[in-house]
């Protein structure tokens, strides 16, 4: 039957359109398990290691990854082999800037120089003798900027980006707020380098879900996926109503009501969760998988 080949390999590349995966953001809570366990549940694509919190102007870059480990004392570099068990199951693993707390900011372009060069020697493919997470070299860098200066981040992505040419691909991903543009990060996403931007659609009670109100989501959904240039945007959730103020939405109301709408873009690239702890508590990625 030479016509059913073509329809099935219509199908397959349907199918594989539409797919999606979850990232999840692993690092600030000490009881969700090690990152090696998080990547072997199968559930996650991306994984982002939460958070370098203190860097720029002149400061000791510091990475917190809350009870997991003290990276005072050298001790986060066990989450090496964890790192490398990810990626030896396709999973791209992300160090995230920033986060809700913490001291960060660039001072100029001078300032986002000197920290690209700390990352690229600390946790990419340079070298140092101070890795904060030990040899295993990261697939790229996570912007979930939310406060300080909202200059110079555009320079940071353009330097980070500059490190592909060295022959092996720097990544760049983000977490902007969903009211658009963002307030922190819209100058940098312009640049039209990032791979994956997972908006948070969360504790941005214009632009989410609310009680059986899915308007104000989809449409600020339409709006990133139109007006920005970047490889996959993603929907950024809570995986628990505590994971959050507000924006939780339940993972039926996702899989029946919000999953089918935005897939239709062609920048739809699946759904990033806050975070490994909470989506332990629910088991809210597991809930969604198949739909993604």
């Amino acid at each position: 039957h030479p016509l059913l080949l073509p329809l099935l390999l219509l199908s397959l590349a349907k199918s594989s359109l539409a797919a999606g995966g979850i990232a999840i953001y692993w690092g600030q809570n000490g009881n969700e398990g090690t990152l090696a366990q998080t990547c072997a549940t199968g559930r996650y694509a991306y994984v982002n290691i939460a958070f370098l919190n203190k860097f720029g102007n002149g400061q000791t870059p510091e990475i917190n990854l809350a009870g997991h480990c003290n990276p005072a004392s050298s001790g986060c570099t066990t989450v090496s082999a964890g790192i490398k068990s990810c990626q030896s199951q396709g999973i791209k693993v992300m160090l995230s800037l920033g986060g809700g707390a913490g001291s960060y900011t660039l001072a100029s372009q001078a300032d986002a120089k000197n920290v690209a060069d700390y990352l690229f020697n600390n946790f990419l493919s340079g070298h140092s003798s101070s890795r904060p997470l030990g040899d295993a070299v990261l697939d790229g860098i996570d912007f979930d900027i939310e406060l300080g200066s909202t200059l110079y981040w555009e320079d940071l992505a353009r330097y980070l980006s500059a490190y592909s040419q060295q022959g092996r691909k720097v990544y760049l991903t983000a977490a902007p707020q969903c009211p658009f543009p963002d307030r922190n990060l819209g100058t940098a996403l312009n640049t039209g380098l990032f791979d994956y931007v997972w908006v948070q659609f969360y504790n941005n009670p214009p632009c989410q879900y609310s009680s059986g109100n899915i308007n104000n989501l989809i449409n600020s959904w339409n709006q990133w996926t139109t007006s920005l240039s970047a490889g996959k945007i993603f929907m950024g959730l809570p995986a628990s109503p505590q994971a959050a103020g507000s924006g939780y939405i339940p993972p039926n109301v996702l899989t029946s009501q919000i999953l089918p709408q935005i897939k239709k873009s062609p920048k739809y690239g699946g759904v990033m969760l806050w975070s490994k702890f909470y989506d332990d508590q629910t088991g809210y990625s597991s809930s969604i998988l198949g739909t993604v």
